[in-house]
């Protein structure tokens, strides 16, 4: 591995939102097992993809995170997945969306990249190509915690009191006892953040990946699909450019494809921490958004940034494994 001409790289993100003291631990060591075990893949000189798959699936698997089970709820009482994996030495993309009976997105998003001469698959579609191809499925109430029909049942009642409020104009309009409230729904509905979880990755061939999965937003109309899933939007991959995950408001993101913009910024040359900085910035100023990204370049240098009181994030390289809670401003 000394030899290898590229040093590998895995950073992960838990979420980008107002994540409170009590909670903090819980999010450190699921962002701390998911980079132990997707970096024991490029420690044996595993790929990137086979990195960022592995990473992700460690968090859809722990309930601390909206991705898999113990995602927030649909209006109607469900969970509805979606994940992309984005390859991107062959360029080529994975992605699935309102998937209610698989417990890993994330792996029926590589089935789609590696076994299917299409992209993205969505519903029912999805879940049976997924089956045809060797993945189980479950009943939708597996995914389901009580924690999250408690949470949904609080948005329906102060939606129904006219106290939902899902506009944003910037941290200060959020009330101090929000912020502290563990993933309530006025957090939830009120930043529009959350903690959609992703991986990017850089393997000793040079090559970079990366992945993101989500539950989606609490009390989402069935169908929703928000930007983790898209192509340029929750996440993309390439070479010649940067590999990025994003988190956080789904609607601003999508509509400024802001995955691409942060990559299509390094490969002109922007440092990656300084480019994520400014995806950020351009969310804000141009549509009011929030959240967050992580993004690495081909010679593995990096960048996270986010405009949410808090994100949840870890990087292993050759040097060793660092995890945090890094907070605004910090």
């Amino acid at each position: 591995m000394q030899n290898s001409r590229h040093q590998p790289t895995l950073l992960v993100h838990g979420g980008a939102w107002a994540i409170p003291e009590e909670a903090q631990a819980a999010h450190e060591a699921g962002v701390r097992a998911a980079l132990e075990a997707g970096y024991a893949v490029l420690e044996r000189g595993g790929a990137a993809l086979d990195a960022v798959e592995t990473a992700v699936t460690v968090l859809e698997d722990d309930p601390t995170f909206d991705a898999g089970r113990g995602s927030f709820l649909t209006s109607d009482g469900r969970v509805q997945l979606d994940a992309l994996l984005m390859d991107g030495g062959r360029m080529k993309a994975g992605g699935v969306a309102c998937v209610e009976r698989l417990r890993n997105p994330i792996q029926a998003a590589r089935l789609v990249l590696e076994k299917s001469p299409h992209v993205y698959f969505v519903g029912a579609g999805a879940e049976e190509f997924a089956r045809s191809h060797g993945m189980a499925l479950i009943e939708n109430s597996e995914l389901v915690l009580p924690r999250e029909r408690e949470r949904l049942a609080h948005a329906k009642a102060r939606e129904r009191a006219g106290l939902a409020d899902d506009t944003f104009s910037g941290p200060e309009a959020i009330p101090s006892h929000v912020l502290q409230d563990d993933k309530s729904p006025e957090t939830a509905v009120r930043m529009h953040s959350h903690d959609t979880v992703g991986a990017v990755a850089l393997d000793a061939e040079g090559n970079l990946a990366a992945a993101t999965s989500t539950g989606g937003t609490l009390n989402k109309t069935p169908g929703r699909v928000g930007d983790s899933s898209l192509i340029g939007c929750g996440c993309y991959a390439d070479n010649l450019a940067a590999a990025v995950s994003l988190t956080g408001w789904g609607e601003p993101i999508m509509k400024l494809v802001l995955g691409k913009w942060a990559t299509d910024r390094v490969a002109e040359g922007t440092a990656p921490e300084l480019a994520a900085q400014e995806a950020i910035a351009y969310l804000y100023n141009r549509l009011g958004g929030h959240g967050g990204m992580i993004l690495l370049g081909p010679d593995g240098r990096f960048g996270l940034a986010h405009n949410t009181p808090a994100m949840a994030w870890g990087v292993a390289t050759p040097g060793g494994m660092r995890t945090g809670l890094r907070m605004v401003g910090c």
